[in-house]
């Protein structure tokens, strides 16, 4: 996982930000795909 997205991930998940948290993972879900297919 990059580190901008862990650091996002931790502001996300610090702040209880249920919305934030459900878009970084969609992002890193695709993110995955796109680079390990």
């Amino acid at each position: 996982m990059p580190s901008w997205l862990q650091n996002q991930m931790q502001r996300a998940f610090y702040e209880k930000n249920r919305y934030q948290i459900k878009l970084l993972n969609q992002c890193w879900f695709f993110y995955r795909e796109k680079h390990c297919s």
